[in-house]
């Protein structure tokens, strides 16, 4: 791996880092409605973008002239993972739904080998079911029901197959700059608010925390961090983004836990090992000195 592609690959593991935030700022934001926080996440992201361009003197309409492959696959990604994921959770156990949908980051593992000049290695693959091995542990606490097929359990595999073919297809699309992203989370947070429109009642926050909270989601988790994520996506090494994305569920815990949120356990503490020691074994290669010519 060279320097510009290890130094891509960080960024994306920005992305994870951010992602962890996810469960501390959305308990923060009350009882905002999943699509509601979705769609004001996303539309602060796309104010940031808007502001980075009219700072820089770009010329916002020309920033979104991009292909329509990158804006399909752009929005099909961001919204359609979204949109999957809350109805995973209303019609499957919630356990259940998101041990599901976090098969995503193997999957990017495994449809890597199917980019050209990649080749699939078996600690890229070890470090994945390493990884996953040690979401069960955390996901799934209270034990998994899977008492039959719902149409929950097949949004949550639409989540997994969404985002992993998204993260594996922006490798084709690397001339689009990242900034366009930006793009991407407006229409997002449209397609967001007209689906809660239609599907749940308006509740804004009552605090300034909560306020914070939500613009805390719009620059870190659910917004700042898929900035990262393409840039990491596109120019990075997919195959340690995808094992090291098991990271943000362990983080995610070990900050509640900071938080008084949660309690510490013989479970977490395995799956600490297993996550850790799988994404360093998928970056085995990044991590490896290099040795002089």
């Amino acid at each position: 791996m060279n320097a510009r592609s290890a130094r891509a690959t960080l960024v994306g593991i920005g992305a994870v880092l951010l992602w962890a935030l996810l469960a501390l700022f959305t308990a923060a934001s009350g009882d905002v409605p999943p699509l509601q926080l979705t769609a004001m996440s996303f539309l602060v992201a796309f104010l940031i973008a808007l502001t980075l361009w009219i700072v820089k003197r770009r010329n916002p309409l020309r920033r979104l002239r991009q292909p329509p492959a990158a804006w399909l696959l752009g929005v099909a990604g961001l919204f359609g993972y979204h949109a999957m994921y809350f109805l995973a959770l209303r019609t499957a156990p919630v356990v259940d739904a998101s041990l599901i949908a976090y098969l995503w980051p193997l999957l990017i593992v495994l449809f890597s080998a199917l980019l050209p000049g990649e080749r699939l290695r078996w600690f890229h693959l070890a470090g994945a079911v390493l990884g996953f091995a040690g979401a069960i542990l955390i996901i799934s606490r209270g034990g998994l029901a899977f008492a039959g097929l719902s149409g929950g359990y097949f949004a949550a595999m639409a989540c997994a197959l969404i985002w992993s073919g998204y993260s594996v297809l922006n490798r084709r699309f690397p001339d689009v700059p990242t900034d366009a992203v930006g793009g991407f989370c407006g229409v997002t947070a449209i397609l967001a608010f007209g689906l809660h429109l239609g599907l749940e009642q308006t509740v804004w926050p009552g605090t300034a925390w909560q306020w914070l909270a939500v613009l805390g989601l719009g620059l870190g988790p659910v917004g700042g961090a898929f900035f990262l994520w393409d840039h990491g996506t596109k120019h990075g090494d997919i195959r340690v983004l995808g094992a090291s994305a098991y990271l943000a569920p362990l983080i995610s815990t070990v900050i509640l836990i900071a938080a008084r949120e949660a309690e510490p356990t013989w479970r977490i503490g395995l799956a600490c090992l297993l996550i850790t020691g799988g994404a360093a074994l998928a970056a085995r290669e990044m991590l490896r000195r290099r040795r002089p010519a």
